[in-house]
Parts: C-alpha cells; structure tokens; sequence
C-alpha cells in the first residue's frame, strides 16, 4: 500500500434519526398497502372469496406494496431535492471537498469482447479530466488498468493497440496497464478478484469502470477525498447518468433517466443510509476491506439459480456492510456517466442476464449475519424482475373473474330452496377510486420529476415548454412500453425457473436499428395475446376491456415499438426540434467534451507491461444460514503504512 500516512481522524458524517426515518417510511408504505388491499378485498368479495380471488388479492398486495415504496422513495427524494438538502446528513449540498491524495488509487476497467476504440476513448478521456483537475503530480498517486477477460484474439490484439496508443499520449503523468487473463473463470467478479490478488495490496482504493464509463476528474478526485476521510467506508457509489444516445429508445431511455434518477437517488439514500448498494461500476472501493470480505463462492446446485453468482455486485454491499464497513450513495458527486444499449431488444436481452442474476439473490436472504436493508435489496431486485409475472398472473386471473363473473350475471338464485335472490353487488363506485389511486402512485414520480427540473433546471433540459413536452411524450412512451417489458420479464422469470440459463455475451452499446423480421420474431407471441386478450374481454365484459386498454394497445403495437425503437432518424429528428434534450447536450461536462474529442489510434509500441505484483489473498466468504458474527462495533481494517 501506500507509504504515505493517512489521517483517520475525521469521523463518518452523521446519519440523524436513521431508524425513524426507516420506521417512518416502513410505516408509510404498509398503510398505503393496507389502503389499497382493503379496497381490492371489498372489490372482490361478494359473499366470500374464492380461491381465484383469494389469488388475486394475494398478488396484488405484493405488487401494490411494491408500487407503494417506489412511491414514498420518490416523493422523499422530491423533498429533498427541492430543499437543496444532502440526504445523508440533511444538511445543506455543498460540493465535497477535495484534499491533497496521500493513498494510491486503482482506476480498473474490466472489458470483454468490446470494442477497443469505444471502451478506451472513454477511459482516456476519463484519465486527461483527472490530470487537468489537479496540480498535483499523480504519476505515483493513480493508476489505470485495462483487465482483459476477451476471448477474441483478433479483438484482444486490437486492445493492445489501443493501449499501448493510450499509454504513450499518457506517458509521464499516469500509468496505464493491460493484462489480458488466461482464462476467464467468474467473469466479471472473477476479474477483479484476480487483480485483487496480484495487486491488491498496491492500492488503497479502486475505482471500478464499465467498458462504457466516463468519470469527471473533479468527481474521480472527490471519490478518494472522501474514502481518505472517513476510515469506516468501504465502498462509495455514484449515480451514473446515461449520455451519447441518438436511437429513439435510447433517447427515451436517456431524458427519463436524467430527469429522475437523481431525485430517485436521493430518496433512496435517505433511508438507505450507510446500508447503500452497489451497481458494480463508477464507484470507489476499499481495497484490503473488499479483498477480506468479498470473495465470491460459487452457489450450490447447478445453474441459473446456482452456479456462479451474476448480480455480484448487491452481495459484495452486502457482504462489506455485514462486517462493519460503511456503504453509502453519494447523490452530490456529479459527472458520472454511462452508455445503454440502443434499443428495446438489446436493453430486453441485458435484463435478461440481470433477471437471472436478481433471482439468485433469494437465495441468500436468509444468510447469516446481513442488515435488513442488504436483505431488502436482495428481495427487491429480485422484485423488480418477479413483479411483472405477478401482475401478468393478476391481470390473468382478474379477467378470468370479471368472465366468469359476467357469463353467471344473470343467476340471482344459487340454490334451489333459496327465498331471497343474490342481487349482483355494484363495485364500481371502489374500482376507479383504486384504479385512479394505482395510477397516481405509478405516474406522480415522475411528476415530481418534471415539476423539480421545471423549478430548478429548466435550461439545461431546452427551456419550460420543450421540458414539458418532452416529460409528456416520455411517460406516454413508459406507457405504451410497459406491457412488453412486462411480457418480456416474464418470459425471462419462466425460463428461469424452468432451468433456462443465460450466457455471456457483450453488451451491445451502440445504436442499431431492428428490421421488421427481427421485431416480428421476438414481439410475435406478445402482440397475439394482446389481440385475444382484447378480443375476449370486449366480447364478454366490455367495462373491463377499456379498463386494460394499456395493456392490450401496448402489446398489439409490440413489433412496431420495437421496431421504432432503433430508429436513429426518429430519434435525431426530436433532437432537432429540442425534445428530448439533456443536460450532457446543454451543459456538457469537460470529459465529455474530452470524449468527443478522443481519438485512441492503434501505434507500434508494446502494450504489454505491468507493475510489480503485490500478492493477498481473498478468501471466499461462507453465505450459508450459520455463521461466527462479528462484533457489532468492529474497528475497520487499517491499511499499513
């Protein structure tokens, strides 16, 4: 590690009132809960609840109490927001500070089968903002690594290329490897933990890249400041805001997420507090506290819902905060960036790695040894996947009654004997009250959204009108995409189940458009459904097709959405007439400038080249349901001076 001292004498920044900011907002969405099941329990029981109601009403909670968190998180982080109010401290945002590095810092980019120019422009224009933000000689301060896991040798033969172009252009002021791995056993996880194990103990910290990052130098700079201050944190995330999107979806994808993530953010980080999570790049690490604690077993059974562990990055949060160590979202450290893929298709096919990764998590909530709040994040990224099959299986079962329901309107006498008719109970004055409620809860974040950029920011999104119009043919958009991410998931979730396991293929980020045949073939079943789906309902209870009307409308216009979706006409014409437009277009940061600018030409010059190893070791962790706990106030590791 770094021979320089480091202070630890800074304490971690206060958390007040965390429990009852957590019982609060447990409160909050348990009463909304309770509301919205007791109106559905009215609506459905007549007399009794079969087992297709009791069904019925089952997933509904589930699913209303997951829109009902997403809700509260929304409005706190709207609160906060609007107050100017860091989330963690609820003080007043200042922009954190930035000290002079006395540590040695890793910036690692782990890449697999990606396109050379594209992964390392990003990282050069990352590494020139970092030396244009400090006075400071950095040469022996930060270093940056290329950990090739590709299997291509004609693709791996051009990243060395590129390397080595990036490593004269930096030559003197930062260094920069490349070490290509022999074999890529663990993927992703698998990678940084062979690093770790060579190198490890060279570095204080690591700053973990996607093969598509961008990090401002200011933001790289107050990362370190930060995890130098406070000896307890163990790992620091940032919010990573999508950029270089030009297909429709892409645009889409990119205005929702500058308009609310960051609102979002901050509301997650209120309740979260020093139990955050982790999304597996554009975040700092503690080097020695994440090589002790963060080595990944493989899970017993065969895959997908066993094997090697793919969400890795939610059990390595876990993991570090079970044993003492601080885990935090930092919602004020800007210029952290990222790309998406460019289309319905290819962003469908990312979460169907991420849909089978999630489901592993159930099964290590019962591990020994984890904060609640780790045990929630578990349950809710498997939630995010398993709440599209449950409404399927609800809105299934909610037609199946309202036929059923309709086909036997006209039986008033169910038993012979019986004296008093049973007149047919009118629910219509409770349906659209929970109906409008449902909605309201699902469209108001979104909103709050609008409503804070609207008061704050309305320049950097093209001016009040075009924000407004922009906001409105997004969450018409989030509509009509809705039923096919749902139909989508669902499939994923059922393959899962059924022994279906996903492969490793790279991520398509660039823009590419979806021919006709492509969108048939993979939106065909989807838009045959709607069509029956439709057909049914109109047929025998016409009240309950109008109120599906976004379901089947978006199904039946499946392959056409798709099919649009990669349109990079569509979505150039909507940014010519300023819609849809984003801070990174208005205000550029400088390294995204420095993007646009970066050229990683291929030279004759060796890539090959990498520091002195300095062995560790990283023992795997046990998350079975037994295990020696440590004690509740343990001291955090100290790196060796």
């Amino acid at each position: 590690m770094s021979g320089t001292p480091m202070s630890y004498a800074d304490p971690a920044p206060r958390q007040p009132l965390q429990w009852l900011r957590r019982l609060a907002l447990a409160v909050l969405v348990l009463a909304s809960t309770a509301l919205g099941v007791a109106t559905m329990f009215r609506i459905l029981y007549d007399g009794g609840l079969g087992i297709l109601q009791a069904a019925v009403l089952g997933l509904f909670a589930i699913t209303f109490g997951w829109i009902a968190l997403a809700f509260w998180t929304a409005l706190i982080g709207f609160v906060i927001s609007l107050a100017r109010r860091d989330p963690l401290t609820l003080a007043r945002q200042a922009p954190p500070a930035i000290a002079a590095l006395a540590s040695r810092t890793a910036l690692v980019m782990p890449i697999y089968n990606e396109d050379p120019a594209r992964a390392l422009g990003g990282l050069e224009a990352t590494c020139h903002d970092l030396l244009a933000s400090t006075d400071q000689d950095l040469h022996d301060r930060v270093e940056a690594f290329v950990l090739s896991d590709t299997r291509d040798d004609a693709i791996a033969a051009d990243e060395r290329r590129h390397v080595a172009a990036l490593r004269q252009r930096l030559a003197g002021r930062l260094a920069l490897h490349y070490r290509r791995r022999a074999d890529n056993a663990g993927r992703k996880a698998g990678n940084l933990a062979e690093f770790c194990r060579r190198w490890g103990r060279r570095y204080d910290y690591l700053v973990v890249l996607d093969a598509d990052s961008v990090m401002g130098g200011r933001s790289l700079l107050q990362m370190i400041t930060t995890m130098q201050r406070e000896p307890q944190l163990g790992l620091l995330q940032t919010v990573p805001i999508p950029i270089r999107q030009h297909t429709l979806f892409g645009r889409f994808t990119q205005f929702a997420a500058a308009l609310y993530s960051p609102m979002l953010a901050a509301g997650q980080a209120f309740w979260q507090g020093d139990c955050a999570n982790y999304w597996g790049h554009n975040a700092i690490l503690r080097t020695r506290a994440f090589m002790a604690h963060c080595g990944l077993p493989r899970l017993s059974g065969r895959p997908p819902l066993g094997g090697e562990i793919l969400s890795h990055d939610f059990v390595e949060a876990a993991l570090l905060r079970r044993d003492g160590w601080r885990v935090r979202l930092d919602v004020g450290i800007q210029a952290s960036f990222e790309e998406l893929p460019g289309n319905l298709l290819d962003y469908a096919r990312r979460d169907r790695r991420w849909t089978q990764g999630n489901l592993q998590h159930l099964r290590l909530l019962a591990a020994s040894g984890l904060h609640p709040i780790s045990r929630l994040h578990f349950a809710m990224g498997a939630l995010a996947y398993l709440s599209s099959l449950l409404w399927v299986l609800m809105l299934g079962l909610s037609s199946a009654d309202a036929m059923l329901n309709a086909l036997s309107r006209e039986r008033f006498f169910s038993d012979t004997y019986q004296l008093f008719p049973d007149w047919p109970l009118d629910t219509s004055a409770m349906v659209m009250p929970l109906l409008a409620l449902t909605a309201a809860m699902l469209l108001l974040p979104k909103l709050f959204g609008l409503l804070l950029a609207l008061w704050q920011t309305p320049a950097a999104f093209g001016g009040r009108w075009r924000l407004i119009a922009s906001a409105l043919l997004e969450m018409l958009h989030a509509i009509l995409i809705a039923p096919l991410m749902m139909a989508f998931h669902s499939a994923f979730v059922i393959g899962i189940l059924v022994g279906s396991s996903v492969g490793w293929d790279p991520q398509t980020r660039e823009g590419r458009p979806v021919a006709w045949r492509q969108a048939l073939a993979h939106t065909r079943a989807a838009a045959l459904l709607g069509g029956a789906w439709a057909l049914a309902m109109y047929q025998f209870t016409p009240s309950f097709f109008w109120w599906l009307t976004p379901v089947w409308a978006g199904l039946i216009s499946a392959p056409l959405l798709v099919r649009l979706s990669g349109s990079r006409r569509l979505g150039d014409g909507l940014a010519r007439l300023g819609l849809l437009t984003v801070p990174s277009e208005v205000q550029p940061a400088a390294v995204l400038t420095r993007l646009d600018a970066s050229h990683s030409l291929p030279a004759p010059a060796d890539a090959a080249g990498v520091p002195p190893e300095q062995p560790g070791d990283m023992p795997l962790q046990h998350l079975g349901w037994r295990r020696q706990r440590p004690a509740r106030h343990r001291p955090p590791l100290k790196e060796p001076h």
